[in-house]
């Protein structure tokens, strides 16, 4: 089991850099979506563009997390910045759909790295039992990137007097200052003899194969969840300017409702020790997914602002739940050699949906209007709802902690035990 480390000011750290980071990736991708219509594309282009998002780091994916497993964490942290800050700047000099598309692709990546990289490290630095409480703090950071990133794009995004290509440039400019910020706490992350889980050193064992891990009891449904609950944040960002366009809702409203989304999600992360002892975390997933499903159905239906506005409150508060607690389960789950690569297969989960969804999602947009793609949500949500509830996590985690608790209470025992058996011995 691993000790937790003393002291959080790494943990802090870590949350101000993915706050940084991600608030670059929020504002880049509604600036992404914004300017590759200003430069004529359709809801079919922006879906394609939105999905190579995520295309390149599909195939770097796993072998980014088993080489995390065997070494340090911070290195992609630092890649990741570097990415992230490139692909928003190029972005935003591009005036092409395809160098647009291909740029997306490095931001991508890089948010793919950084990612990969920080969920690592707390994994390595917090205890089992710390573990739900710390991945929730984590995942603060990236609720606060994307209240504010959100913003920071509709506060500088303006559609009067044909300024949307100018502006949405400014914003990807803006959005690649914003990641370059996050240098500022890259260090002291983690222990320099940190090789292995836990920071112990590893021996030379052999790979755990992906299909084990896949294998592992818990480890794919946990992927499911993120995928789908990822798959809604993702959408909502892309395509929530394309349903204002749609209903003359202005860029900077739009920002305000995406940022009060974000908001929400982090109220919801706050209360989630609570939330856990009440609920359990089977009926948490499961009540929240469902809940989400209904809420992005209703995005559908042409709601006045404030009703918009409401929904989005209660979304982004059930969305919250699903990120957290799919990474515990996960490194929970998985064996104790391979977590950075567990949670790279969750990771590539979250980008096989972050390629398909929003793809779908233009078809879908395409054939039946920019509402359609929530309905498709709601769809996703259910089947992640079914999947939590068929999924009993928590019996799992408690035979595993309960066999563990009664294997060191028998090593506890064993050097009293010893001396009586020996006695016994000698009189038998």
């Amino acid at each position: 089991m691993n000790a937790p480390t003393p002291g959080r000011g790494w943990l802090l750290r870590l949350v101000l850099t993915f706050s940084f980071a991600q608030a670059a990736v929020s504002m880049a991708r509604p600036a992404v979506s914004y300017r590759a219509l200003a430069l004529g594309a359709d809801e079919t282009a922006v879906g394609v563009i939105t999905g190579v998002y995520a295309l390149l780091p599909l195939l770097v994916a796993v072998p980014l997390g088993r080489r995390t497993d065997h070494g340090r964490c911070t290195p992609l942290l630092a890649v990741g910045v570097a990415l992230i800050t490139g692909g928003c700047a190029l972005s935003g000099l591009a005036s092409s759909l395809p160098a647009m598309a291909a740029w997306s692709g490095v931001m991508g990546l890089g948010h793919l790295c950084f990612v990969i990289g920080a969920q690592s490290i707390v994994a390595r630095r917090s205890a089992p039992d710390e573990r739900d409480r710390n991945f929730g703090h984590f995942t603060i950071g990236a609720s606060l990137g994307q209240l504010l990133g959100p913003a920071g794009a509709g506060a500088l995004i303006s559609e009067h007097d044909g300024a949307m290509a100018r502006t949405s440039a400014t914003a990807l400019l803006v959005s690649a200052a914003a990641a370059a910020c996050a240098w500022t706490a890259l260090w002291r992350l983690e222990r320099r003899d940190a090789v292995g889980q836990g920071g112990t050193p590893r021996g030379d064992g052999g790979r755990v194969p992906v299909l084990g891990i896949l294998r592992t009891r818990g480890v794919t449904a946990g992927i499911f969840i993120s995928l789908s609950v990822l798959s809604a944040t993702d959408i909502l960002t892309a395509y929530l300017p394309v349903v204002g366009e749609a209903h003359h809702i202005a860029p900077a409203t739009i920002g305000l409702l995406l940022s009060l989304r974000a908001a929400a999600t982090i109220a919801c992360r706050l209360v989630m020790t609570p939330m856990l002892r009440l609920l359990g975390r089977t009926a948490l997933l499961t009540l929240t997914c469902a809940a989400a499903a209904v809420l992005c159905a209703a995005i559908a239906a042409p709601l006045p602002v404030w009703a918009l506005a409401l929904v989005l409150a209660v979304l982004g508060f059930c969305l919250g739940v699903g990120q957290p607690l799919s990474m515990t389960t996960v490194v929970q789950a998985a064996p104790d050699d391979a977590r950075s690569t567990a949670l790279a297969l969750r990771l590539t989960g979250n980008r096989l949906g972050q390629v398909a969804a929003p793809a779908g999602a233009g078809l879908a947009a395409g054939v039946a209007g920019a509402a359609a793609p929530f309905v498709l949500l709601g769809v996703l949500l259910v089947g992640s709802a079914a999947v939590a509830l068929r999924s009993p996590r928590e019996a799992g985690g408690a035979r595993r902690g309960g066999a563990s608790r009664r294997a060191a209470a028998t090593a506890a025992e064993a050097p009293k035990r010893r001396p009586a058996e020996r006695r016994s011995a000698r009189g038998s």
